[in-house]
């Protein structure tokens, strides 16, 4: 399957603009789970901002609910 980077460039929520992996999203995937995050995809606007994409955030956020 070949990836499609401009469409998924433009659904990409991640604020870190110099990012290489933007619209690559496997890449992005394997390169959070490496650093023991989550994509910031996953996460709502306020959060994402903060570049705090650890599992504990996304739990935290989720227990909040």
């Amino acid at each position: 399957m070949k990836c499609n980077q401009a469409k998924n460039t433009a659904n990409c929520t991640c604020t870190y603009d110099p990012c290489p992996r933007k619209g690559l999203c496997c890449e992005c995937i394997v390169y959070h789970r490496r650093n023991g995050e989550l994509p910031g995809c996953l996460f709502p606007p306020e959060v994402e901002r903060t570049y705090d994409r650890s599992i504990a955030r996304f739990v935290q956020m989720h227990q909040k609910r």
